[in-house]
């Protein structure tokens, strides 16, 4: 048998996979996986910074139904990781970390860059582990990868002390373990459907990882057959196609009042690939006293709060196939379906937000008349995301790539990420100020490596969401919320992208299409109203 480095052995794990891009930050802890990439058919995306490393795995795994694979070094690599972590523990996202560490010699003893791996990621991971035996380096990685992916998708990180990396090992992958992808029995279907054939007023909420464009129409399909209305959880936008009558639009952050009531009003959820959680239930206020069933592939609902009268352990995808099959006699409550869809459109028509600047309302008008019907979103934490949330469509699987958790920074990374797994679509990204200037500096990967994307910057030098909390709280006493902005246009620029300043709105439409012409990342300064805090409709 031939034989190879544990660190060229991981390479090729990775490679029998299918993983086609590593996004890393490179370090002398794991020289031997790098070298292993040299010559390589997976693709080595070098980010400038780890933070921005994982968000880009973490919006593959989010984008493309593998785990994304972001590689950093020990100590403080590690560090500026963990956010990504976090970030993919909370969103239920698959993603695989991998840590380069001090020799094993070396524990102990206070050594350059040393940590506790399992201390820092033990209680964020679902599983952390070190790689001590090199023989079982194939082993690990195939784990990892069916470990992220199975019951409630999730972060592996992976320790690869520097020295057991470049052991002589037998050249020899293993055959990849297949995810389960459970499917409901037929006894679960039909006390469903006993339960939906009584419910006057039934909700579908869905959310979480692994919807296809086939299982969202399904689902779509069988609710409008049977005049269930569908909701989807905070940032799970993309699950089921907008332009379904069935569609009622989003729960969460910047969700419609309307909506809001009907969570509390409903006499039956049923959460589809997502839990009854913090943000969904308005801070674990409301939709407490429905009859309540969880379709989910997670045997422990991990997030879910409150009563639980049905649980059907069921991958998401599985689940709406079989129930397109079915069809549910019920008499719901007059009005109930067809007002749910009335007060989204209503709700989801741009409306002119006013005051000094460009009008995020009306840019986001031009935007649902310019950009591509299977457009990828991005956008990071901030009320900025509040527009784009609201008002754009989701008509195609795997069209939006943003942090449930709240972390600011993905946007510009996630649109990386989303450029080079689907070269072919276009991606917008709607960025704030601030959360442009966590990883805004991605740009310059997106350069090295032909990723394309328009990212639209909307500056209103101040990190407004907290800003509004102190005028709430402590009104009349802003403090630590101004910020001192670049010129982001110029700063585009200076990466080699596109980049331009539009101060009147009546200008934004044409530098949109410029923008999209230029053929090269892309980003649009909009000055906004500092006292803008949200989108401004005559329906909520």
């Amino acid at each position: 048998m031939s034989t190879t480095t544990a660190g060229h052995l991981i390479v090729g794990q990775l490679e029998r996979a299918g993983v086609k891009r590593v996004y890393t930050v490179p370090g002398e802890s794991f020289l031997d996986v790098l070298d292993g990439l040299h010559g390589s058919p997976i693709q080595n995306v070098v980010a400038r910074q780890e933070g921005g490393a994982g968000f880009m795995a973490l919006a593959e795994g989010r984008l493309t139904g593998l785990p994304g694979v972001a590689m950093v070094t020990r100590g403080p690599g590690a560090a500026n990781a963990f956010i990504a972590i976090h970030t993919a523990h909370q969103d239920a996202t698959p993603l695989i970390l991998f840590v380069g560490l001090i020799p094993v010699a070396d524990r102990g003893r206070e050594s350059f860059q040393e940590f506790d791996i399992n201390a820092w990621f033990g209680s964020t991971a679902k599983k952390v582990v070190t790689l001590d035996d090199a023989a079982s380096a194939a082993r690990v990685v195939d784990d990892a990868i069916f470990t992220a992916l199975s019951g409630r998708p999730g972060p592996v990180v992976i320790g690869l002390p520097e020295d057991v990396l470049v052991h002589v090992v037998p050249d020899a992958t293993v055959e990849p373990r297949k995810g389960a992808r459970p499917e409901p029995v037929a006894a679960d279907l039909d006390e469903l459907n006993q339960k939906l054939s009584t419910a006057r007023k039934p909700l579908v909420v869905v959310g979480g990882e692994g919807w296809t464009q086939e299982s969202g129409e399904q689902l779509a399909a069988w609710a409008s057959r049977n005049s269930v209305p569908v909701v989807a959880d905070f940032r799970a936008y993309d699950a089921v196609p907008h332009r379904s009558d069935a569609y009622a639009g989003f729960l969460g952050y910047g969700r419609s009042d309307a909506n809001a009531e009907r969570l509390d009003d409903a006499d039956l959820l049923v959460f589809v690939g997502c839990v009854r959680g913090d943000v969904l239930s308005d801070g674990y206020k409301r939709g407490l006293d429905a009859e309540t069933v969880v379709v989910n592939a997670d045997a422990n609902l991990l997030g879910h709060f409150g009563r639980v009268d049905q649980h059907i352990i069921a991958d998401v995808t599985a689940f709406a196939s079989a129930l397109a099959a079915t069809n549910t006699a019920g008499e719901r409550a007059e009005g109930w379906f067809a007002s749910a869809r009335a007060d989204q459109l209503a709700f989801s028509t741009p409306q002119p937000d006013g005051g000094i600047g460009v009008d995020l309302g009306v840019a986001m008008e031009v935007l649902k008349k310019e950009m591509d019907a299977d457009a990828v979103l991005t956008f990071g934490a901030g009320n900025h995301a509040l527009w784009p949330a609201r008002y754009l469509d989701h008509n195609s699987a795997d069209s939006l790539a943003a942090p449930r958790n709240g972390a600011m920074g993905m946007g510009i990374p996630a649109a990386v990420a989303a450029s080079l797994a689907y070269p072919g679509r276009q991606v917008i990204s709607v960025a704030g100020d601030g959360c442009f200037m966590m990883n805004g500096q991605e740009i310059a990967t997106a350069m090295g490596y032909g990723a394309k994307f328009i990212v639209l910057v909307v500056d209103n030098g101040i990190f407004a969401t907290i800003r509004e909390h102190q005028e709430a709280h402590y009104p009349d006493r802003p403090s630590g919320t101004h910020m001192t902005n670049p010129d982001f246009a110029a700063l585009a620029r200076s990466y080699g992208g596109y980049g331009e300043r539009v101060d009147r709105t009546e200008d934004f439409a044409a530098a949109f299409r410029r923008a999209v012409d230029s053929g090269l990342p892309a980003l649009l300064h909009l000055p906004q109203d500092p006292t803008t805090r949200s989108p401004k409709t005559s329906t909520n």
